[in-house]
């Protein structure tokens, strides 16, 4: 449509203007884009959280999982183009003079661009964070503690939005998103994670209740891609517009699919199930240990360490269907790493030191 048309080469001009005028910051907004990254979630933010807090830990999953899923089918629904396709498709521009935008190791995302998944991810976990830690200072009564609050309130939303707007402007930096995607993806994010500010049965949920939410989370999502397949609409219309005009072959990454997404999701919310109801989970984080603080700590660092490790974990991508196989174990394995298998060692460890000690 016109108007979606000159919603986009507004959107371009912004683009060229902040890779002309913003070159110097451009290693900074780089590492916005890597910190926006949905995956962090999974191997950063989690350990971090559920060692501290388990609540908070659990709640971040669900709604990293639920947006990430509400992400997808918006994709699929709006159709959204990415800057560095449309300026070589589009007929606005006289004379075939289409514009040069830049592209980056980080730029050919191979699925929609409306809304931005990175965009909708991070609001939704930093705004689970912000909440989680501003709820223990709502509880102070006295004058100065109030105060405190306040300050705090005020000093922790104004690091909310410096992250989001950072991360908003490195996507559109990259070329990746137009501006309008980054800021759907901002607000759509912030009302999943406010709807699970109301969900309190995720924290007693079995893991007849995990298998059930996955079972329906991808049979939706496949159904709802095979129904507009049979009508002829292909969902996956902007991989091959991705592979045709990113600048480098080697940029495209399976892992970048809208299917990877969604296997690596379900993946990290089946192992999340898995671990919370494992008697390791039971012994371990329900035990006596569980209130020491040296047991959080040793927790957190062997469960960061750990995570570290599965990045050298390299899954084989010459066989799709393998690879989204070994894409749903290596991402259940995560968060039952950090939840089951990590404390349980580390409670075995401090129980056979206690012993010897005695």
């Amino acid at each position: 449509s016109i108007k979606m048309d000159l919603l986009h080469s507004n959107g371009v001009l912004i683009i060229q203007h902040l890779q002309r005028d913003y070159r110097a910051y451009q290693d900074f907004l780089n590492f916005m884009s890597h910190v926006g990254d949905p995956r962090n979630i999974f191997s950063i933010y989690f350990p971090l959280w559920f060692q501290l807090n388990q609540v908070v830990g659990t709640k971040m999953i669900w709604v990293a999982v639920i947006g990430d899923w509400f992400n997808l089918i918006f994709k699929w629904i709006l159709f959204g183009h990415r800057p560095y396709w449309w300026v070589q498709e589009t007929m606005i521009y006289p004379n075939q003079s289409s514009p040069c935008l830049e592209q980056f190791p980080i730029t050919c995302e191979t699925g929609p661009g409306s809304p931005s998944g990175h965009a909708m991810g991070s609001s939704c976990v930093w705004y689970v964070m912000v909440t989680a830690a501003l709820s223990y200072t709502v509880r102070w009564k006295d004058k100065l503690a109030v105060t405190l609050h306040r300050l705090t309130w005020s000093f922790l939303w104004s690091i909310f939005w410096i992250i989001q707007i950072s991360v908003c402007i490195s996507r559109v930096f990259i070329a990746t998103h137009f501006p309008h995607q980054v800021i759907l993806g901002v607000f759509a994010g912030i009302l999943v994670a406010e709807a699970f500010e109301h969900t309190p049965a995720i924290q007693t949920a079995s893991l007849r209740m995990y298998i059930k939410t996955n079972l329906f989370l991808f049979i939706f999502a496949l159904g709802f891609y095979l129904s507009l397949k049979l009508l002829d609409i292909d969902l996956l219309w902007s991989v091959p517009k991705a592979k045709k005009w990113c600048a480098n072959p080697d940029w495209i990454n399976i892992d970048t699919t809208p299917f990877a997404g969604l296997v690596r999701n379900l993946g990290a919310l089946f192992g999340l199930g898995l671990g919370i109801n494992s008697e390791m989970f039971v012994t371990s984080c329900k035990g006596k240990n569980s209130c020491k603080l040296s047991f959080r700590i040793l927790c957190i660092a062997a469960s960061l360490a750990t995570l570290q490790l599965y990045n050298f974990i390299k899954i084989p991508t010459h066989t799709e269907y393998l690879f989204y196989i070994l894409s749903f174990c290596k991402s259940a394995a995560m968060p039952l790493t950090v939840v089951a298998l990590v404390p349980y060692c580390v409670h075995s460890l401090m129980k056979t030191t206690e012993k010897k000690l005695n």
